[in-house]
């Protein structure tokens, strides 16, 4: 591992497909605000096909933040909003320390030149304590990066990483790569899951890019391997994956063939492969070897043809069990459109028994992008963060955040009460640290579903308390604000 990053800029542009590189700006923000960003207008009261305080989205990404035990740390990023009259995006860092129960003034580490929410940051820490920020991009119009921060388990400085992969039998910049999800081995490296946009493969609609899903690997996140896919299927894949150990499982669904090219608003069907050797084979849950890239709709990965039930697939969390059994949090709906008619939104877990897949309703919402984490704890206990509760802004993404609890491996879901009540705005995307302590165990943001607004940041406790953290400070650390339910 390279002690230092500091690289000419000269050699920086030069690994750069893209013509301006963003800087980095290594800058301290005065506070925690999150972006607002919207996608599909419409003309009906619900304003938006989705829309809020999106500083911790999409599903796809992983993780926003990680427990660091040496140090008593939680590390985690976000989608910041810059202080314009139009907001663009930052990639920000901040850090919790459980010592002294206080958030360090966060750092921009750059300015996305955008506000879509599509580009927000994934974060992760290697064996040596530095961390890593990796900054998405939404398609192939913007580029990507990768950063380290200067000095271990310290966020104020971050370096801009050459990254480089191999694509045939030569290097090329790695500096464009979307919904990304970042696994680490201390042995191995890093093993990404990750969707690149291919165009000229579709059925339907030749101008539209297919989303393909794989991954890449690098042993010192600067070189890395060719991008493999993992499937192909019709026009494409969002994927939603979980490291146990050394096994990664990918729980992914299906963007059928449509004749607008719009199979994404029509994503259906529920798969499921893993790896156990770092990406050289792959397997299904019951040990059938799987080779890639899947193909055709109806494989060995399948756990359940929505499809053939005309129902849309929104894939939220993937965990595993005490006994390293995959479990898929996700919401199934009868269309892509916002309101009662899609509905009921019905929020399911997959679980992988050892022997078949069980399928358990767990509740409803009321909005296909009602995202929750899904937590298996060591005493057996399931437990989902969400926003199930209907918000302020009824039939718009999120709403008041509730927990339910399985005891039963997924069985039967309790709801142990709201952790939100009578918020002005909706909460959504609460997420699921990677080794979360009990003091830090999600975090997410909150924002009008139907009118631009401002949007604050929040963590949970597993114990219940909600905190929200610091728009405006003015030292170096401050407590974050308990936030009566």
């Amino acid at each position: 591992m390279l002690k230092h990053l500091t690289l000419p800029i000269g050699l920086l542009v030069g690994l750069s497909t893209f013509a301006q590189p963003i800087p980095t700006l290594n800058q301290p923000d005065d506070g925690y605000r999150g972006i607002w960003y919207h996608i599909g207008p419409l003309k009906t009261e619900y304003a938006y096909k989705y829309s809020g305080g999106l500083a911790t989205y999409p599903a796809n990404h992983h993780p926003f933040a990680v427990y660091a035990p040496s140090v008593q740390k939680t590390f985690f990023c976000f989608g910041g909003a810059s202080k314009r009259a139009k907001p663009s995006l930052l990639h920000e860092v901040g850090v919790f320390d459980h010592r002294t129960g206080t958030v360090s003034l966060p750092t921009v580490v750059l300015d996305k030149q955008t506000d879509d929410a599509h580009d927000n940051p994934v974060l992760n820490i290697d064996r040596q304590g530095y961390i890593w920020l990796f900054s998405t991009s939404h398609g192939t119009e913007r580029p990507s990066f990768i950063h380290r921060s200067r000095k271990p388990y310290d966020i104020t400085a971050f370096d801009r990483v050459p990254a480089t992969r191999m694509q045939g039998d030569s290097l090329v910049p790695f500096d464009n790569f979307s919904y990304l999800q970042s696994h680490y081995d201390p042995d191995r490296g890093f093993l990404h899951l990750m969707t690149h946009y291919e165009r000229g493969m579709l059925k339907y609609g030749a101008k539209k890019p297919r989303r393909t899903i794989g991954y890449v690997t690098s042993r010192d996140g600067i070189r890395w391997s060719a991008i493999r896919d993992i499937a192909t299927i019709e026009e494409g894949h969002y994927q939603t994956s979980h490291q146990h150990g050394r096994k990664v499982g990918t729980a992914f669904n299906m963007h059928p063939d449509t004749e607008k090219g719009a199979g994404l608003d029509y994503r259906t069907n529920l798969y499921y492969i893993e790896t156990t050797d770092f990406g050289q084979s792959w397997q299904t849950a019951g040990g059938q070897r799987v080779s890639l890239p899947v193909r055709e709709t109806q494989n060995a990965a399948l756990i359940h043809n929505y499809k053939a039930e005309g129902l849309n697939v929104y894939i939220n969390d993937v965990a595993h069990d005490t006994k390293g059994n995959p479990v898929i949090l996700y919401i199934t709906s009868k269309g892509p459109e916002p309101g009662p008619d899609s509905g009921p939104y019905t929020w399911h877990v997959a679980h992988w028994t050892g022997k078949t897949w069980a399928i358990y309703p767990v509740t409803t919402s009321d909005h296909n992008y009602d995202m929750g984490s899904l937590y298996c704890e060591p005493d057996g206990t399931w437990r989902i963060i969400g926003p199930t509760g209907t918000g302020p802004q009824a039939y718009n993404t999120g709403g008041e955040i509730a927990v339910w609890v399985s005891r039963d491996r997924g069985q039967h879901w309790q709801s142990t009460g709201a952790l939100t009540r009578n918020s002005p705005r909706n909460h959504s995307y609460p997420r699921r640290p990677v080794s979360a302590h009990p003091d830090f165990y999600g975090l997410w943001a909150d924002g009008n579903g139907r009118q631009p607004s401002e949007s604050f940041l929040y963590f949970g406790t597993k114990a219940g308390a909600v905190f929200r953290l610091p728009a405006r400070m003015t030292g170096p650390t401050a407590k974050p604000e308990r936030v009566k339910p």
